[in-house]
């Protein structure tokens, strides 16, 4: 589903680079369930954003579902970040005082679904991520951690992508919330989604099938359970 091979990005500022990848290459097979980690400054958030077609590469390739994501035009881009990838971050990134079922909705907003299309999209997509259902017409804002995880969990999921795509999600959350949103993306992955983990963690990361440490910009090591 993934191939990257010699991935390099250099940021420049004037004269200064920064070299944020160096010559990285790996694959991930589809419904794998793969954790990036490494310490701050590692390379793994702008592995992360070249991942999510995000960012472009310096040099090198990125390949997704054998299309080379360089080379997409921004339409091209879009849709596949609308269509192929979900997107889970660490500040569930939720509009406060909208309710739980329309958050789940808004990416469907300017697709051609009806109205009732979408509304039975979302409930199924909360139900999906776990979320209880007397909670739908909370306002996100009344909402523990772990349940506004799950909302966000649920957005990813509404246009059916078969990449998730998660930045750090148990970054803001207590030991047995974390537990609890990670066993859900574990569900997720076993009904058929690959999980791509971008963690510091590795705790979090030990709920990965495969773990992928990152260093200075190099893959240090690969494991496999």
């Amino acid at each position: 589903m993934i191939s990257c091979k010699n991935l390099t990005k250099i940021y420049r500022n004037g004269e200064v680079e920064t070299i944020a990848l160096n010559n990285v290459s790996f694959e991930i097979a589809k419904d794998e369930f793969v954790s990036i980690i490494g310490p701050s400054g590692s390379g793994k958030s702008t592995l992360m954003h070249i991942l999510g077609a995000l960012d472009n590469p310096t040099s090198g390739e990125y390949f997704l579902d054998n299309r080379e994501v360089s080379k997409l035009n921004d339409d091209e881009l879009s849709e596949l970040r609308k269509n192929k990838i979900g997107f889970v971050f660490q500040s569930f990134n939720l509009l406060p005082r909208t309710t739980v079922l329309r958050n789940v909705m808004l990416p469907l907003l300017y697709t051609k679904t009806t109205s009732q299309e979408r509304l039975l999209r979302a409930k199924e997509c909360l139900r999906y991520a776990g979320m209880e259902e007397n909670k739908f017409q909370n306002l996100s804002n009344q909402l523990s951690g772990g349940q506004m995880q799950r909302v966000a969990i649920a957005r990813a999921l509404i246009n059916n992508p078969s990449i998730i795509l998660a930045d750090e999600p148990t970054g803001n959350l207590d030991t047995k919330t974390s537990r609890i949103v990670m066993e859900a993306l574990q569900e997720l992955n076993k009904k058929g989604h690959t999980i791509i983990l971008i963690t510091h963690e590795i705790d979090v990361a030990n709920y990965a099938n495969r773990i992928i440490h990152v260093r200075d910009g190099k893959i240090e090591k690969d494991t496999r359970k």
